[in-house]
């Protein structure tokens, strides 16, 4: 195991190979840092592929853990989320300090080795996470970062990764990166680099040579007619609204309202998922088989579930325990249904008992879209998986769906792979232009 970036597709076994990497590398204590969702899912995988002993941290071991790895040797790995790290691991941290201003607790020095799951939450080193990141890793042998989407906006988002690895260096430091790369030129010259330095990625076709093919297909249907009209007033007020935007100059105020637009675009998104209902239960009626539905808002999720009382979900408003046991009952085939929350459902888990994914609503990102569909297409899969998206007619969906369809050139160029998320102002802006034009 080295300072590395794995960049493989979904579905390949990152968790897996990062963990026995560990182990064969003797770098323990091991510390893994994932989204909250999956710390149970960390906890089994360490307990299935090897014989390390995982501890997740809990606020009942807040002040015990150090003790339990260090004095005792009871455990071999611990687990936390990004979310927790100043809890845990620093002492003093004021608001925007930075790292050098940032006192740890001393049970960072105890780590061997560092798994950051889903690497690019740290794209940004600005923030708090990539500070905190940044001081648990220095020093560190064996830094293993996992993640399909290691480019989200722009070549600089893997720069905060690849000094987190400590290995800025072989670029020339920080500014000489930015000065060759940030402005989105020489992309060969920074593919080369990194796959010479510290990433490296593989495709599913170049791994799983019998993965069963997926299939993408578009469903567009008709808002039902008690949400067709609120929507229709709505999009033109959106309309009227962002044709005052494009008038403005100055950065600020053009900020500002670009907050308040998301909020009529989420607005949006909500009632054409409400208007698809109807075609969402008569799908699920007219489909037998097991299939997992994608969603990304809580009355849209109540609404099925309510349709089908023996569904389980998969959403934000679960806890771990919860999450894993629907995901187990519907893996061992006692449930047909699993609604799952886009955000909560979307990375790490595996849903291979189904062939079968519907997206009620879908994602504002290409990369979000193949990450909910690598839940079922993926090692363990034995049938061709179909990827079904419900599109509301004449709504954001198709401008959404387009948009998406188009961003992910940038991304490829950089790292090879084919996912992309536009989430800044570029993405903001040339949805506006799409709703203006009407180009669908």
């Amino acid at each position: 195991m080295k300072r590395v970036i794995n960049g493989d597709a979904c579905g390949l076994g990152k968790t897996m190979q990062s963990i026995i990497a560990v182990e064969r590398a003797k770098a323990t204590p091991c510390l893994i840092v994932c989204p909250s969702a999956l710390k149970i899912n960390w906890e089994r995988e360490t307990r299935m592929w090897t014989d390390l002993r995982p501890l997740v941290l809990t606020e009942s071991v807040k002040s015990t853990f150090p003790y339990f790895i260090g004095q005792m040797n009871l455990y071999d790995v611990i687990i936390t989320n990004y979310e927790s790290l100043k809890k845990y691991f620093v002492v003093k941290a004021e608001r925007g300090a930075k790292l050098r201003d940032i006192v740890f607790q001393d049970v960072i020095k105890q780590f061997k080795s560092v798994i950051l799951d889903e690497a690019h939450r740290c794209k940004n080193p600005s923030t708090a996470t990539a500070r905190y990141v940044m001081g648990i890793c220095q020093g560190k042998e064996h830094i293993f970062e996992l993640t399909g989407t290691p480019i989200v906006n722009d070549p600089k988002d893997i720069a905060a990764q690849i000094a987190i690895l400590g290995r800025m260096h072989e670029f020339g430091g920080y500014s000489e990166f930015i000065n060759t790369y940030g402005d989105g030129s020489n992309l060969q010259e920074l593919n080369e680099a990194i796959h010479k330095s510290c990433y490296f990625r593989r495709e599913k076709s170049d791994v799983l040579k019998d993965l069963p093919d997926l299939t993408r297909s578009k469903i567009v249907t008709d808002l039902s007619d008690d949400v067709q009209s609120e929507y229709d007033l709505c999009m033109n007020d959106l309309r009227s609204w962002l044709s005052e935007y494009k008038k403005l100059s100055e950065p600020e105020v053009r900020k500002k309202m670009r907050v308040q637009a998301l909020v009529k675009f989420m607005n949006l998104r909500t009632l054409a998922g409400k208007g698809k209902l109807q075609a969402t239960i008569q799908f699920l009626n007219d489909n037998p088989d097991p299939i997992v539905v994608f969603c990304e808002h809580h009355e849209i999720v109540d609404a099925i579930k309510e349709a089908f009382p023996d569904a389980v979900c998969v959403t934000g408003r679960q806890n771990a325990q919860a999450k894993q046991a629907a995901i187990d009952s519907f893996q061992s085939g006692k449930r047909r249904i699993i609604i799952c929350s886009i955000r909560s459902a979307g990375v790490g888990i595996t849903l291979t008992a189904s062939s079968n994914e519907l997206f009620v609503e879908q994602p504002w990102t290409y990369s979000d879209l193949t990450q909910c569909e690598a839940r079922c297409w993926r090692n363990g899969q034995k049938n061709a998986v179909n990827s079904w998206i419900l599109i509301g007619n004449n709504t954001i969906d198709e401008y959404l769906f387009k948009l998406i369809m188009d961003k992910k050139s940038v991304a490829s160029r950089i790292t090879g792979e084919r996912d992309e998320a536009i989430r800044d102002d570029k993405y903001f802006d040339e949805l506006v232009d799409a709703i203006l034009s009407d180009r669908k």
